[in-house]
């Protein structure tokens, strides 16, 4: 009986064993990130109140705003923290931009240099109470609040297709309420500055320059240390399998 010779392996086990250490350091890194994203996420407040008392907005109204986002598919459209949109704007950079320029606008009885200076004390002080859960915003970025539940009303509820969107894409103003008590939440996660440090819970993302949002050194250097990483380490891998026959895919 002939018998049938295996064949050879086309490639080496060296990469076997790569590969598995790989799939274990980069799960490693994965899981220790998901667990610093959770640890380190910013408080959704029970209520948020004027400087009068006054509720404009709770946790729910938050997260229903969320859901409202999710179930027109807004994330198709635009964005949240700074992630970059498709068609419409980042509601973080939009929501943000245009509050500072109605925080301006407010204090402009004191003048230019201070309404700017006021309106970044705003926007970087941190008025959140974690034994009650109450965020409190100040005069400013209530009116602001309420002047911009307005205007994402008619900018969702428009008629046309002129915005990019389906024609009356979301006309309930409840559901408009809560998007913007939304859009509002995630500017204060990044502008307002975390408990102790010099940034906010986004580092300083998306930035604005009317409230003074830069982004951290961390932020760049790492941005730009994982894209060397990322462009070395595949240049790396395809120079030593080009090079060393050991590695496997060379001769048959």
């Amino acid at each position: 009986m002939n018998m049938i010779k295996k064949r050879d392996f086309l490639l080496s086990k060296v990469w076997i064993q790569a590969v598995i250490l790989v799939l274990l350091f980069g799960f490693f890194v994965l899981g220790f990130l998901a667990f610093r994203t959770y640890t380190g996420e910013p408080p959704i407040p029970q209520k948020v109140i004027g400087p009068d008392g006054r509720v404009l907005f709770t946790g729910d109204n938050i997260m229903a705003g969320q859901g409202t986002f999710l179930r027109n598919g807004l994330m198709e459209y635009g964005s949240i923290f700074g992630h970059g949109a498709y068609l419409g704007p980042d509601y973080t950079a939009d929501y943000l931009h245009r509050a500072a320029l109605m925080s301006i606008d407010f204090y402009k009885s004191l003048g230019s240099d201070r309404a700017r200076t006021t309106t970044i004390a705003d926007f970087k002080t941190n008025r959140y109470d974690s034994s009650s859960g109450t965020l409190t915003f100040t005069a400013a970025q209530a009116s602001a609040l309420e002047e911009l539940e307005k205007y994402y009303h008619t900018f969702f509820a428009e008629p046309t297709t002129k915005n990019g969107l389906r024609p009356n894409a979301i006309i309930d103003p409840a559901d408009t309420r809560d998007l913007t008590a939304f859009f509002a939440w995630s500017a204060w996660c990044a502008s307002t500055l975390r408990p102790g440090l010099q940034y906010s819970y986004t580092n300083n993302w998306p930035p604005e320059p009317l409230v003074n949002n830069q982004p951290t050194a961390d932020v760049v250097v790492w941005s730009v240390l994982s894209l060397i990483t990322l462009l070395g380490g595949i240049g790396l891998l395809l120079a030593a399998f080009g090079r060393w026959n050991f590695l496997g895919w060379h001769g048959r």
